[in-house]
């Protein structure tokens, strides 16, 4: 019987959300050789490091024969021409009859994405690492509830949410600035970088609202024009930031050009941006209702990363839903409400035009939100 086929383990998410600590804690408990290695300090046209930790591993792997040997290397993104580099290389071993195992971390989707199907196709197979979930915070830190909508799911925070000034500068700082400055703007051309962090800091504080281009333009200075927008908020999304969640339709040209909703990634990116505290935002009805339905958006769009379903929004005429998810032709309608009105005439039109398979109340009048978060959301499927 032929043995099973190897493949190079890609595992890409967001910084901060435990990618290293859960090699870390993968290599502990096996029992094999590895050699684990960042490349975060390395110049990116250093066209040798890569070649230089493969060798290293292929002689510890010829030394040890007969056991597995791991290759590690973290950030690898971060090396210009990595997929092709690691492509010879595997290829070699495979002609070599060397069967080295091999995983790959990185905190940028995009040019993760990119190397993986332009030189990689066939020979990896990848994972998403997604933001901590509500489940995850609970069972970890005893998060409530309701400190999660306002603290979010960065576990390396939690030590700082009760001086909340040190926390919020250690989310701006060395969270929000990092992923900008190393994820994005170190690693793509971005003509106009100012532009890119206003963009986002107007993300998150319309996070959960849909806002036209234009509009969006009518608020920031040297604005450029649509498509600029567009691609910065793609890049954004890909680093795990911000997405601007498209309008559900059943032409893909009109869920292309419509006006995104902006949606963060994780609800700590909002709150270490506002100046109220937890304590102040829970009095303040209608803007705590703003930040619960960000987390539950938030909840959607970490959870369709990992299960591979779309979340959009729907909006005709008068009529409004707040999100949509699609997975292999199923559609659930999503309305959440966090005040006392409870108004079902979004759900009563989308459900007559689009006839989905469910739609749920979030909320008031239907499943708490509390428990929601809860929840799986591919498991409504």
């Amino acid at each position: 019987m032929n043995e099973p086929k190897q493949f190079i383990q890609v595992l890409m998410g967001p910084r901060q959300v435990g990618k290293t600590t859960l090699i870390e804690q993968l290599t502990a408990q096996i029992n094999c050789q590895y050699i684990f290695e960042s490349a975060d300090a390395v110049a990116a046209t250093d066209h040798t490091w890569i070649a230089t930790l493969w060798e290293k591993a292929r002689l510890l792997a010829r030394s040890v024969k007969g056991q597995d040997v791991i290759l590690i290397v973290d950030e690898i993104q971060k090396i210009d021409n990595w997929s092709e580099m690691v492509k010879r290389l595997w290829d070699e071993d495979a002609r070599n009859k060397l069967q080295l195992k091999v995983i790959l971390l990185g905190s940028s989707r995009l040019l993760l994405q990119q190397g993986l199907t332009e030189s990689l196709a066939g020979r990896f197979e990848s994972t998403y690492i997604p933001h901590w979930s509500f489940s995850e915070m609970e069972q970890a830190f005893g998060f409530s509830p309701e400190q999660y909508v306002w603290f979010g799911a960065y576990p390396g925070s939690v030590s700082l949410i009760n001086d909340e000034e040190r926390w919020k500068n250690y989310v701006r700082n060395a969270l929000i600035e990092t992923s900008i400055s190393k994820d994005i703007l170190m690693l793509t051309r971005i003509d106009k970088p100012a532009l890119m962090k206003r963009l986002f800091e107007l993300g998150c504080l319309y996070s959960g609202q849909i806002l036209s281009y234009t509009k969006v333009m009518g608020q920031l200075q040297d604005a450029g024009n649509t498509t600029t927008l567009s691609n910065y908020l793609e890049l954004l999304d890909t680093a795990g930031l911000l997405a601007g969640i498209e309008k559900y339709a059943a032409d893909v040209i009109r869920k292309r050009s419509s006006s995104p909703k902006f949606q963060v990634h994780n609800n700590a990116l909002i709150s270490a941006q506002r100046n109220e505290f937890f304590n102040e935002i829970l009095t303040n009805k209608e803007e705590w209702g703003r930040m619960v339905e960000s987390s539950i958006g938030s909840h959607l769009i970490n959870a369709g990363l990992v299960y591979n379903f779309k979340v959009h929004y729907w909006r005709h005429r008068n009529d409004e839903l707040d999100f949509v998810l699609e997975k292999r032709g199923k559609v659930i309608g999503l309305e959440v409400k966090t005040n006392n009105t409870v108004s079902t005439g979004g759900m009563t039109a989308f459900s007559k035009m689009h006839h989905p398979d469910k739609v749920l109340m979030i909320g008031n009048g239907g499943l708490p939100w509390q428990e929601f978060l809860k929840i799986d959301p591919h498991q409504l499927f």
